[in-house]
């Protein structure tokens, strides 16, 4: 071996970036007219570079449009891996076989062959591994389809006290599954651990969309737009915004590497909520209308109580509390929203609610205690909760304004519509949610709550606004 390669090689086991740069004959051969790495390959190198521990687990996430070189990106990251630290184990998986046997591993061997110390590991149609004898067992990185029935291959991925590569090329349509038995791999303590996720982002649900949302504390994400590359084509980009339209889902997915607006069973679209998030009002656009409040109660587990008000096209979340064991606190609670807002009307969904709704009406209150499962007034619902959220739905449609809220926002988008015979709306229940480790949507359903029946301003200087219904 040529120990002054191995001793660069050594000095930059916490520097990718430099890495990139010293590895590969940039300006020469195939890299004639390349200089180095892109902008936001240069983020994420660095990003790795300053967070690369023992210590902690970096978690890298990056949505895209096509043709930015992101499997360039997933190439250089193996051969830095593998190359500045000895023992290094890892796994990359793709959508699919085709994907990963085709396209990701190829463009690793387009690298490895023009990498300043490729004579130090052998590259197969699989694998990319120490030539060193005795070294290729555990010093190894393997390129392994995904299979929800045979996990083992990512619960293996244990290397104790060395370094740990684990990158999901296309992890959009990679199953949650995998993402899960992946997670509980990365806990091995004194242990360098990476993983890395890439893809264009054509779900908005399930653990990649989930990086960029309800798990973003733990991960360094970015999105990133075709046209900010230098060597994107321009010109076929400009087409498709011509034929579908810079807002559209397609155009979204496949240039700006922005999430789609709904899924193909999504009930509410994320582009619906987000424009209520930015709506702003004036008092005068809702202060006539009468008040409302929604009470969706939780007893355990990692579900919330949550409490909200709408008065027309304007909404606020009360309160939301964790665990709660007492209903009398929370009744309490609720009557004094009740006498702060004047409201007209307060529904609690009976799931929970029964023990709250009846110390209400100890306290002499007139509560509305609505049943999910109960009959839709509406024919076209299969039960209550359809109804109310289909109500919810058009609400936004009509100009509905939310606060940007994260856990409302997740909330509103992730509940599906579950398909019928007869085409009636019926939606997924949260316990089938829940099994799918998607959260209980106790927030949204609190929103939806204010709109299970009609009702009418209360009575202010002997007058009723007798003509208004909340829809």
């Amino acid at each position: 071996m040529n120990t002054e390669i191995v001793s660069d090689l050594a000095g930059l086991a916490k520097d990718p970036l430099s890495f990139v740069y010293w590895a590969f004959p940039w300006g020469e051969g195939l890299l004639t007219h390349q200089d180095g790495p892109e902008a936001w390959q240069k983020e994420i190198l660095g990003h790795i570079g300053e967070n690369v521990s023992p210590d902690k687990v970096i978690q890298e996430a990056v949505a895209s449009g096509h043709g930015i070189g992101k499997s360039a990106l997933v190439s250089w990251l193996i051969l830095w891996a593998i190359s500045t630290h000895e023992n290094t184990r890892g796994v990359v998986t793709a959508n699919t076989e085709t994907q990963l046997l085709t396209k990701t591993w190829p463009e690793l061997m387009k690298w490895h062959a023009m990498f300043l110390a490729r004579d130090l590991f052998k590259v197969t149609a699989t694998s990319i591994f120490a030539a060193e004898d005795g070294k290729e067992k555990n010093w190894r990185i393997d390129a392994i389809p995904w299979s929800v029935a045979n996990p083992e291959a990512f619960a293996g991925l244990h290397n104790q006290g060395n370094r740990t590569i684990l990158i999901f090329d296309e992890a959009s349509a990679i199953d949650d599954k995998i993402w899960e038995v992946a997670e509980g791999a990365l806990n091995d303590a004194n242990t360098e651990r990476l993983w890395c996720a890439f893809g264009n982002p054509t779900r908005n649900t399930g653990r990649f969309y989930d990086c960029f949302h309800k798990f973003r504390p733990y991960w360094h994400t970015m999105q990133v737009d075709s046209r900010s590359v230098r060597f994107s084509d321009k010109a076929k980009i400009s087409q498709w915004e011509e034929a579908y339209g810079a807002d559209s889902d397609f155009f979204k997915v496949r240039v700006t590497g922005e999430f789609p607006d709904a899924s193909d069973l999504q009930f509410i679209p994320l582009g619906l909520v987000k424009k209520a998030a930015q709506r702003n009002l004036h008092e005068g656009q809702y202060k006539f209308a009468p008040c409302v409040i929604g009470v969706d109660p939780a007893w355990s587990g990692g579900d919330a109580t949550s409490i909200y008000l709408r008065q027309g096209l304007y909404t606020k979340k009360l309160a939301r509390i964790l665990k709660n064991t007492n209903d009398m606190t929370i009744a309490n609670m609720i009557a004094r929203f009740e006498d702060q807002y004047h409201a007209a009307a307060v529904n609690i969904d009976l799931g929970y609610g029964t023990g709250i709704y009846s110390a209400g009406t100890t306290m002499g209150r007139a509560w509305n205690l609505i049943s999910f499962a109960g009959s839709s007034p509406d024919p076209s619902c299969v039960n209550m909760r359809a109804y109310m959220w289909f109500a919810m739905k058009k609400w936004f449609q009509t100009g509905g304004v939310i606060e940007a809220d994260q856990t409302l926002i997740d909330d509103l988008t992730h509940v599906e519509i579950k398909p019928t015979m007869d085409g009636r709306i019926q939606l997924r229940s949260k316990d089938e949610m829940k099994k799918e480790g998607i959260p209980s949507p106790n927030d949204a359903d609190a929103l939806a709550l204010t709109f299970a029946v009609p009702v009418v301003n209360r009575k202010r200087n002997g007058k009723a606004n007798t003509n208004y219904q909340l829809f």
